[in-house]
């Protein structure tokens, strides 16, 4: 049974050039919108005790309060429930009550330190934004703070990024997540190529910053847990863990996902048609053992711990070493066993993608 929630709010004044989530500038339909969710809720949930609730978007941070406090309130939460909120750095004017609806962890979307950068790339904030938010949120009484940085933006070096990491240092905060830009279809520069920067980092100069990350982080007391996360001692996302551990979760709202029983379902990507009917999902997918299986490889080398062979064995009856022994030998320079299984070194995690297509499509 799921013991994980994610509510997708999909609400943004504006939309920065290299975003393509389902976001909409209809402020106008919050409360719609929070009906719907509501009712999806009182229909879908079971009453499970939950270990994690998470508000992505989009921009949660544009709900009031009382509508959080509301949604939260549907919820049987555990005693240490660990319920995040993504927070924009220039909608930090009421995060005492956010703290007293229940939120406990924030993710703050910082993406750069570097006001030039944070300009070209469409954010509303500035560095100082980012400063004053962490501030606020201490005094708020949150003492579970993330930062979202992103490498590979339009005229970043690493002079800039290291700038933007000594930053984070210096905010004393419990979490980073770290993303290289991609240039997707669905974002306004995906959409309008003649208006994309020429001066973005290609593939080389992106994998130099995320060595540099990882030197950093690491050197200054951030454990990479996850190829894109990095952490303090037990500050690691409790929610996010869940996904690459391949755990059920809920998914309610506009485009959420969700993972019960079995089968993956998103729900419809429109406010109108989510609204109008918030109770029917746009998809599902019942996952084949295949898949399930390949989805555990996936997810699981995602981690820093990496796979474990005795699970993979008990939920799939595979015997791992031998069914993969050919690209474990591959990629031995690449992949290094643990006391339970397997994992990417940090060679490994630059070319990722290259052998975790090799073990999907080598059981073709």
């Amino acid at each position: 049974m799921p013991k994980s929630v994610y509510i997708h709010i999909p609400f943004c004044k504006s939309k920065c050039a290299y975003c393509s989530f389902v976001s909409f500038n209809k402020l106008e339909l919050i409360e719609s919108y929070a009906d719907a969710l509501l009712s999806e809720i009182s229909a879908k949930y079971q009453g499970e005790a939950l270990n994690t609730l998470y508000f992505g978007g989009g921009t949660p941070s544009l709900i009031p309060s009382a509508i959080l406090k509301k949604i939260i309130s549907r919820f049987n939460l555990l005693d240490n429930c660990e319920v995040t909120l993504e927070l924009n750095p220039d909608d930090a004017e009421d995060l005492k009550d956010l703290y007293s609806a229940g939120i406990n962890r924030l993710s703050i979307g910082s993406q750069s330190f570097d006001d030039k950068i944070l300009k070209q790339i469409g954010r509303r904030h500035n560095s100082q934004d980012i400063i004053r938010a962490v501030k606020l949120a201490k005094d708020a009484g949150f003492k579970n703070i993330s930062i979202d940085l992103i490498y590979g933006l339009p005229n970043q070096d690493i002079k800039i990024l290291r700038n933007d990491l000594q930053k984070v240092l210096e905010l004393d905060i419990q979490h980073v997540s770290t993303y290289g830009l991609k240039i997707e279809e669905d974002s306004f520069w995906g959409r309008n190529p003649k208006y994309l920067p020429k001066n973005i980092p290609d593939n080389d100069a992106q994998a130099d910053m995320y060595e540099e990350i990882n030197s950093f982080l690491e050197r200054n007391g951030f454990l990479r847990y996850e190829i894109s996360n990095f952490a303090k001692s037990g500050f690691e996302s409790r929610h996010n863990l869940n996904y690459w551990d391949n755990g059920e979760y809920y998914g309610f709202g506009v485009s959420a996902h969700g993972y019960e029983k079995g089968i993956r379902y998103s729900n419809f990507c429109t406010l109108e048609e989510y609204i109008n009917n918030p109770l029917s999902h746009r998809e599902e997918h019942v996952l084949s053992p295949q898949e399930r299986l390949e989805e555990e490889i996936f997810l699981g080398f995602r981690k820093r711990a990496g796979i474990s062979v005795s699970r993979i064995k008990e939920r799939f009856s595979v015997d791992f070493e031998q069914e993969y022994a050919d690209i474990l030998e591959k990629y031995k320079d690449f992949i290094e066993k643990t006391p339970e299984g397997y994992t990417l070194n940090l060679k490994g995690v630059l070319i990722s993608n290259i052998i975790l297509a090799d073990f999907i499509s080598g059981n073709d």
